[in-house]
């Protein structure tokens, strides 16, 4: 009787689940080495600091990418490739962001001082100091009652559009005409306001409430589609929980949808507002020009600040000195940084409802 041996099987080799990795500097050498080596056609050809950027980004696009592939494969080079492109399109969109901050604040924080925001351009003498108070005034004011009229109508006809018209031939005609209305050019809606107080006040028309009426064209489809979306994001458990206990439908949508969906409502009219706070054309058109403080939105004119800061460009004025900067310039540009300023409270107020009043998570 023979004995067979059952074969010997060898040693399961070790299989490695990890790939080689560049290390974490790898970025960085990579960096200074595509800036060394840029350095030097720069300064042969003796090109500017723009240039060295660009061409330090390209040797750094394509240097990264071939080391990757000689070390992690043609995956990690596809990967180092697409994250530098993503890079290199946040860099392009942010310089002339910064550029253009850098630029305002560099040249009109020297005008802002306490006169320049208390005084307005009316002069009783040629030596008295001017301001931009009336422009600040009428802004905030035309800017209000612009809000005052487009938020309760967009935050209605989106309320109809979700919770009353679905399926509706007049829902889908008012998304429609929404959509419209939201890739109008602003001097349409001016000439619109313009010809409408015309036919009604006479052609020496001129006031504030046209300017907000104007400015209420371009916020309401903002509002209706921001509100449309907010609403849509409330669950219909809610809903159906309501019903169910008997509450009606519009008991409903005030005491449980609109509170569900206020903090997305909130932050989609601010943004309106900041939207609309630098129109200039439809306020050059119905609101008009002037140098006094006006209060009242309902009589005269009213000046608000892209309409002066238009004006101030358009006639500068004399330099007190030869070769020095029109007191114009110097006015327009204070007031671009303070407009640039109400435009980025506006922002950080609506992130901030936005986060307060936002649904709370939790188990």
């Amino acid at each position: 009787m023979s004995v067979v041996e059952a074969p010997v099987r060898p040693a399961p080799e070790a299989v490695s689940f990890t790939a080689a990795k560049l290390p974490r500097i790898a970025p960085v050498l990579v960096a200074v080495v595509a800036i060394a080596a840029a350095a030097l056609p720069v300064l042969l050809l003796g090109w500017g600091l723009v240039a060295w950027v660009v061409l330090s980004a390209l040797v750094f696009l394509v240097a990264l990418p071939v080391w990757a592939a000689a070390v992690e494969g043609r995956r990690g080079a596809t990967d180092r490739l697409m994250t530098g492109l993503v890079w290199t399109a946040c860099a392009i969109a942010i310089v002339p962001l910064a550029s253009l901050l850098w630029t305002v604040v560099e040249r009109g924080l020297p005008a802002i001082n306490t006169t320049f925001l208390t005084f307005s351009m009316y002069r009783t003498s040629l030596d008295q100091e001017v301001g931009i108070y009336h422009a600040l005034i009428g802004t905030l004011l035309i800017t209000l009652f612009a809000a005052v009229i487009s938020v309760p109508i967009g935050v209605m006809a989106a309320i109809y559009l979700i919770e009353y018209g679905k399926g509706n031939r007049l829902a889908r005609w008012i998304t429609f005409l929404v959509d419209v209305m939201t890739g109008i050019p602003s001097i349409v809606a001016g000439l619109f306001a313009f010809a409408l107080f015309i036919l009604i006040l006479g052609p020496s028309a001129r006031l504030g409430f046209g300017g907000s009426v104007a400015l209420s064209l371009l916020m309401i489809p903002i509002v209706v589609r921001s509100t449309e979306e907010m609403l849509r994001l409330v669950p219909d458990e809610l809903r159906e929980a309501s019903y169910a206990l008997g509450v009606p439908k519009w008991r409903t949508i005030v005491k449980v949808v609109l509170p569900t969906a206020l903090g997305g409502i909130v932050t989609g009219v601010t943004l309106a507002v900041a939207r609309v706070v630098g129109e200039t054309a439809p306020l050059l058109l119905i609101a008009g020009l002037t140098t006094r403080t006006n209060f009242n939105v309902f009589s005269d004119r009213m000046t608000t600040l892209p309409v002066l800061i238009f004006t101030q460009n358009a006639n500068p004025g004399v330099a007190e000195t030869p070769g020095g900067t029109p007191p114009g310039i110097e006015i327009a540009w204070g007031g671009a940084l303070v407009l640039i300023v109400i435009v980025m409270v506006l922002n950080l107020v609506a992130r901030i409802i936005g986060r307060i009043f936002a649904p709370k998570t939790g188990h």
